[in-house]
């Protein structure tokens, strides 16, 4: 069954077009022409980690896995999934799941992914009309584990050189835990220059603090999120505003489609099997 089922997956995967930097081949002018489109369609991609059969020990062997679901206003959604380190026609097996469902040129088409650069670019000109957005759970998973990682600070040893007393220190602390309850409601509502700021404000803070454990790891899990913010400042929308019209801002419909195509065919696989089983579990 393994067998006859590679062999349909690598026929699928001979007949896959040639990828292209592109997808666009309208003008404006074509697509103003065009019928009224569908409804939108909306595009989670995620990603996730499985073994290899080739894995010597607990820390090789591990290759990922990019899934994502189309998910039109009607009718069934489909499931696609590709190796990352190992697809070299990514943009071309995301086009061709979204010609199933009859993109029209003109039709608006909404991708949600986490951010990630190696899955960032990918729905980048197959759709004039589409927006890319950075999914608020990715967002907010960051902010929660720095306000864990704050909830554990304490004012350090008092350093004479250093001049910071303890009633500074803690006011700074408070002044931490606040900031990041304020970066999440900003981001929430779309205030990418406000969480910026705010980003900012933290780093200061933190720097003004001993770097010593906690601040210091703290710290680092601040820069690291305003290098996130600033990649994706462009794909961060109002998600109050999408949540109150009915709109995705979430992957979490993914995760039916990150186990379908993860969890259960390509579980211990080898990344060429995992690369063409995925092809095949189409709607």
């Amino acid at each position: 069954m393994r067998r006859q089922t590679q062999a349909v997956a690598a026929r699928l995967e001979d007949e896959l077009g040639e990828e292209r930097f592109s997808f666009i081949d309208t003008c404006q002018a074509d697509r103003e022409e065009l019928p009224r489109p569908d409804l939108p369609l909306t595009v989670g991609l995620d990603g996730g980690y499985v073994h290899s059969s080739a894995q010597r020990s607990r820390r090789d062997g591990w290759f990922e896995v990019i899934a994502g679901k189309v998910v039109p206003a009607q009718g069934p959604a489909s499931c696609f999934g590709y190796v990352q380190t190992y697809d070299t026609k990514p943009k071309r097996r995301l086009f061709e799941v979204l010609k199933t469902h009859s993109m029209a040129a003109n039709q608006q088409v909404t991708f949600l992914t986490d951010g990630g650069e190696d899955i960032r670019d990918i729905p980048c000109y197959l759709n004039a009309q589409a927006e890319h957005l950075l999914d608020w759970f990715h967002i907010t998973m960051r902010i929660t584990v720095m306000t864990n990682m704050a909830k554990s600070l304490h004012p350090p040893p008092l350093d004479p050189d250093v001049g910071l007393t303890s009633e500074v220190a803690t006011k700074l602390i408070n002044e931490v835990r606040d900031d990041l309850a304020r970066l999440k409601w900003f981001l929430w509502h779309g205030n990418v220059v406000r969480a910026l700021q705010t980003v900012d404000d933290l780093i200061i803070d933190l720097e003004t603090l001993h770097p010593d454990d906690g601040p210091g790891k703290l710290l680092t899990a601040v820069r690291e999120f305003d290098s996130y913010l600033r990649a994706n400042a462009e794909r961060i929308p109002n998600y109050g505003e999408r949540r109150r019209a009915g709109e995705a801002i979430s992957t979490a419909f993914t995760e039916s489609a990150v186990n379908q195509v993860i969890s259960k065919p390509i579980d211990r696989t080898t990344r060429r099997h995992a690369e063409l089983v995925p092809v095949t579990v189409g709607q």
